[in-house]
């Protein structure tokens, strides 16, 4: 099976797992930063279909490998940016959009505290 460099399933033969797509690493602060980041860089290199829910798991079993190999590329470059703790708490995520949502729920929210005080 072969794929041309705009489908989403396409491994660019630089592309491997430790590859780093973000210089900003996501610790618990910045969130905002962090993500936008983050969706730059997956769009970047046409893999925010897996975070977005653009891209949904295939019922093909010959499609479903290769686009397991690929959510798996995802969530690896998304857990080498976050620091260990955070990466040990949603280390069982299934796929990069769980990853993602799990996330978004836990950091993606506004402290409305912070903002009434400014």
């Amino acid at each position: 099976m072969s794929f041309d460099s705009s489908n989403p399933l396409y491994l660019h033969p630089s592309d491997h797992p430790g590859m780093i797509l973000v210089s900003k690493f996501f610790g618990g602060t910045r969130f905002g930063a962090w993500k936008r980041a983050m969706m730059i860089a997956l769009s970047a290199k046409n893999k925010l279909g897996f975070i977005n829910n653009t891209l949904t798991m295939p019922n093909n079993e010959q499609q479903m490998v290769v686009w397991q190999h690929f959510n798996d590329m995802v969530i690896s470059r998304i857990f080498i940016t976050l620091t260990r703790d955070i990466s040990d708490s949603v280390l069982y995520a299934e796929t990069a959009q769980i990853l993602w949502n799990e996330l978004n729920s836990r950091y993606g929210q506004a402290n409305g505290a912070n903002f009434y005080q400014l």
